[in-house]
């Protein structure tokens, strides 16, 4: 580990130094190659220096207490060695987590679909509010969002909402919410005060580049319509609404927000793309899972990822069986509670991979 630590190192101040160079400042797309280089070096390499410090620092306090002949002198030193000797031990812990390979995805920006599932009125409601908490969450995180596509459900909520979150590290940010969300509460309109289970899907799907994911126009069907309208808006009069059908998947995505075809037909593609990569990212990540299946789960839409039990403001996170008492905040978008313990578990999972 240490051989690859001094390489690190080695290479950052390498960057920097090519940073500097007028013919990279002069070359944009060399210049923020290496600038994000450089952004992802730093937190390590400021541990790699806050370990060989504390290193110092504990050796030198090693001698004081051997060579030291005032008892006060040797016991400051000898409490002063145990504390660097934890800090040691934390910042090594935290270098091997930095060493391991991210995850490709997290700097993508993130189309995020939201869809009601069982339990009718309650279920919409639910999409409605659980998009609601990652909209302000978003902005905590100084992300940005807009709107693709909106079902309106019939007494509020949403049927189905589409929506592109950009900015650096928006896959990182809301990977851990695809799956499914059930939500227990008693609706406004139950009489009797009984206890109703819905449940909402949510996708998490990393913006797919045209050179990852080349999609021929022979592979298309392109079907034009006029748009239905939602939420009280204006029934379009042209035909702007757009179904593109990619045929060797199946995969269909509709648009309708816009009133232009043109629009419609770009933002289409856009979700088509992201589509076809999370479907071949889930066919590489089955055949993983069939060779070791991770803490975390295999993060299918189809498995049940948490439980919103309104009566007992509780929130259950079933991948680490994690309950949170704070239902009310989550729903208002305050999301760190739930998404850092996820990231520390996955993190645990994949070093004890790594050193397994």
């Amino acid at each position: 580990m240490w051989d690859k630590l001094a390489e690190v190192e080695r290479r950052f101040e390498e960057v920097a130094v090519q940073l500097s160079q007028p013919e990279v400042i002069r070359n944009r797309d060399q210049f923020q190659r290496l600038s994000k280089e450089h952004k992802d070096l730093t937190e390590l390499v400021a541990t790699i220096r806050a370990y060989r410090k504390a290193a110092d620092e504990l050796q030198d306090s090693e001698k004081l207490i051997k060579d030291s002949i005032d008892p006060d002198m040797a016991a400051m030193a000898l409490e002063e060695a145990t504390l660097l000797r934890g800090e040691l031990e934390g910042l090594e812990a935290n270098l091997k987590t930095l060493l391991l390979p991210k995850d490709p995805n997290d700097e993508k920006n993130v189309i995020l679909e939201i869809r009601a599932g069982t339990g009718g009125d309650e279920a919409s409601l639910f999409a409605g509010e659980l998009f609601r908490s990652y909209m302000r969450y978003a902005e905590t995180k100084r992300l940005k969002v807009e709107l693709m596509s909106i079902s309106d459900g019939t007494v509020g909520g949403y049927k189905e909402v589409i929506a592109m979150i950009t900015g650096a590290g928006a896959y990182s940010v809301f990977k851990y919410e695809k799956g499914v969300h059930r939500v227990q509460r008693v609706p406004n309109t139950e009489t009797q005060g009984r206890i109703h289970t819905s449940t909402v899907t949510v996708a998490v799907l990393p913006e797919a580049e045209e050179i990852e994911v080349e999609i021929l126009e022979k592979d298309l069907r392109i079907d034009v319509y006029r748009s239905g309208g939602h939420g009280g808006q204006s029934v379009n009069t042209t035909d702007s609404a757009v179904r593109i059908t990619h045929l060797p998947t199946g995969i269909v995505v509709a648009m309708q927000d816009e009133k232009s075809q043109i629009k419609n037909r770009a933002k289409g593609m856009r979700v088509l793309r992201a589509r076809i990569y999370d479907q071949r990212q889930q066919e590489l990540d089955a055949t993983r899972t069939a060779e070791r299946r991770s803490q975390l789960g295999g993060g299918d839409r189809s498995e049940k990822i948490r439980t919103y039990n309104f009566p007992q403001s509780r929130v259950t996170d079933h991948r680490i069986g994690l309950s949170l008492y704070s239902i009310d905040a989550i729903m208002n978008g305050e999301l760190d509670s739930l998404i850092e313990p996820l990231t520390k578990a996955e993190q645990a999972e994949r070093l004890k991979d790594a050193t397994s």
